[in-house]
């Protein structure tokens, strides 16, 4: 149990001089591994926080006794720790911090760091200089961008080592790229730096999406050749903004009114978090990625969130200064306003985000069902496996219910999930024989015995978990009855409590409780629930077959065997007294139906 006496000898003393400033912390192993890094605004508080309270997620609380040292770096600002733990997560990869998927496979357009810039397609970031726009998600929108950029503008292609000496030594001669058009021939310096430099500085525009200023730029050229008479020139400038208006009018328009913003959306399941964002320049998405984050503790949406808003801006060298975001999240960017619409055209612009974040996962989920069909399924009795902390992958789950009322017609429903799926075939009901009077606990011995002394007999399967529907005593009634059978310590047996919908374990005074929106306690309220139905159903049907037959056994001259023609025929009370004479003649005769309507009559 987690508390303030593990801090004890060495961590006691590291947490006690732990300065009360923001900085990221890191713990380490006996083996001293990292086995954690995160970030705190005061680095004592948030420390300290981990051993002065019980942790609820059990991965958590193995971290915590795994802790043999801790070492803490401290920086200026949050916004600093935010970048420092970003880069040591990635750098160190701790097994109980979430796992960022790394885009190196992604696309980039890259201007060159060169006297006469290349710009081409790339997949590989080098950091020497060199301008990175991206990464892309659609080849295709790689391939119009550098499309587009062609068509206005005819710079050079090849790999050759421009520099002022070779071309002064007439080093290289032009190349086809010059004969038609594509490049000014800087190589023989028939295109002078300046000239190259404004049309790679109009690039930069474009690919930053700032289509408003380029376009601009080039109409104020046009209309200047224009008044100078030369009308060819002035037609070149005309079709670059012809190309640009047309490249612009396939983007998707948002808001003229919304300028330079970056928006964030939030969806997540079990293992995984996914944060969507979307570039907006001009009123025009220019850019859009969803990031995927691999969960290892019990993260909230705003830890995940906030570290999705460092690791993209960092990646795609963000520097807008506002941020929409689907719910407040607790840090702060130098100069940068984050906000969460509630109506209006940023509203709009964050629920398209909002599509775009469940679509991915959607797909994902879809494409991993498609590619593996068994895979969900494991990955799920995985998950039921760690939540329900379980030797082996709960393949076969029996769960049992009681139905009683007052005691009376006792029944007992046992239904199968095989594969998290219900299995009706292998469904079982049972009339309690030897228990008299409402005990559930004494049914519960018998419908247990009864149900696995038959599957040892029949050398049938038998389950990797039980459910009980009910609380202790339920649950300690049908695990000395498994002892009796000598197969306690094959099969994990469990109880939910009807009420909190809690898990109870034999030997655990403790409950344990799931979230509401887990899978693992989605399968097990969803089992519960079939036995529930299942038992109810046949505890119903068994009343009103009673009813009917001592209902029927008061009218005089009918027998048991004529009672089972009727039964078997016309199933209620209800439906006999209104079916014609004729058709209850058909069944038993027309003396014994008269004497069926003389009683009904009377009774009416």
């Amino acid at each position: 149990m987690e508390s303030n006496d593990l801090l004890s000898g060495k961590l006691k003393e590291i947490v006690y001089l732990l300065p009360g400033l923001p900085g990221v912390y890191q713990y380490f192993n006996a083996e001293g591994k990292i086995i954690y890094v995160g970030k705190a605004k005061n680095l004592k508080k948030r420390v300290n926080s981990y051993f002065s309270k019980v942790h609820d997620n059990r991965k958590t609380a193995i971290l915590v006794r795994k802790i043999a040292d801790i070492k803490h770096i401290v920086v200026d600002s949050e916004e600093d720790a935010l970048l420092l733990e970003n880069n040591l997560i990635k750098k160190y990869q701790p097994r109980y911090n979430v796992l960022l998927k790394d885009d190196k496979s992604f696309p980039w357009i890259c201007i060159k760091n060169e006297q006469f810039p290349r710009v081409f397609f790339t997949r590989n970031v080098i950091r020497d200089g060199s301008l990175y726009f991206g990464p892309y998600t659609s080849i295709p929108m790689v391939r119009t961008m550098l499309d587009v950029i062609k068509r206005l503008y005819p710079i050079r292609n090849c790999r050759l080592n421009l520099s002022k000496g070779s071309i002064e030594k007439s080093k290289y001669k032009v190349c086809l790229e010059f004969q038609i058009g594509n490049c000014k021939g800087p190589c023989e310096n028939l295109q002078s730096p300046e000239d190259y430099l404004e049309n790679i500085t109009q690039i930069k525009e474009i690919l930053k999406g700032n289509l408003s200023s380029v376009v601009a730029h080039l109409k104020k050229r046009m209309d200047q050749f224009a008044s100078e008479y030369k009308f060819e020139e002035a037609e070149n400038f005309k079709n670059k903004i012809a190309i640009l208006e047309n490249y612009r009018s396939k983007s998707t328009i948002v808001s003229s009114s919304i300028t330079n913003v970056d928006v964030f959306s939030f969806d997540e399941d079990e293992l995984y978090a996914y944060i969507n964002f979307l570039r907006v320049v001009d009123g025009a998405i220019i850019q859009a990625h969803t990031l995927e984050i691999k969960k290892r503790l019990d993260e909230s949406k705003e830890e995940l969130l906030a570290l999705g808003i460092i690791e993209i801006r960092q990646k795609f060298f963000l520097n807008s200064n506002e941020i929409i975001l689907p719910f407040s999240v607790d840090i702060q960017l130098k100069d940068v306003k984050m906000i969460v619409p509630q109506i209006g055209d940023k509203r709009k612009l964050l629920e398209l985000s909002e599509r775009n974040v469940k679509f991915y996962k959607l797909d994902k989920n879809k494409q991993l069902s498609l590619k593996t069909p068994q895979s969900r399924t494991h990955r799920l009795l995985e998950q039921m496996q760690r939540d329900l902390r379980l030797k082996e992958l709960p393949r076969r789950i029996e769960c049992f219910d009681n139905s009683n009322i007052q005691g009376a017609q006792p029944v007992a429903a046992c239904v199968v999930f095989i594969g998290g799926k219900p299995a009706k075939r292998e469904y079982r009901l049972f009339n309690v024989k030897t228990v008299e009077g409402p005990d559930d606990f004494a049914s519960m011995e018998e419908i247990i015995f009864r149900r696995y002394d038959r599957v040892l007999n029949e050398k049938g399967d038998l389950p990797q978990l039980i459910v009980i529907d009910g609380g202790k005593g339920q649950l300690s009634s049908a695990v000395s009855t498994l002892e009796k059978l000598n197969i306690r310590g094959q099969i994990a047996v469990i109880g939910i409590a009807k009420k909190l919908e809690e898990i109870i374990y034999p030997d655990d005074p403790i409950p344990l409780y799931l979230d509401k929106n887990s899978e693992t306690l989605k399968v097990i309220l969803n089992i519960r629930n079939e036995a529930h139905r299942f038992g109810i159903t046949f505890h119903r049907d068994k009343r009103s077959k009673e009813f009917v037959i001592s209902e029927l056994a008061k009218i005089p001259g009918i027998g048991d065997k004529t009672i089972e023609v009727l039964l078997r025929k016309f199933k209620s009370i209800k439906r006999l007294r209104i079916t014609p004479k004729n058709e209850i003649v058909k069944e038993i005769g027309v003396a014994r139906a008269k004497k069926i309507e003389n009683y009904f009559n009377i009774n009416n």
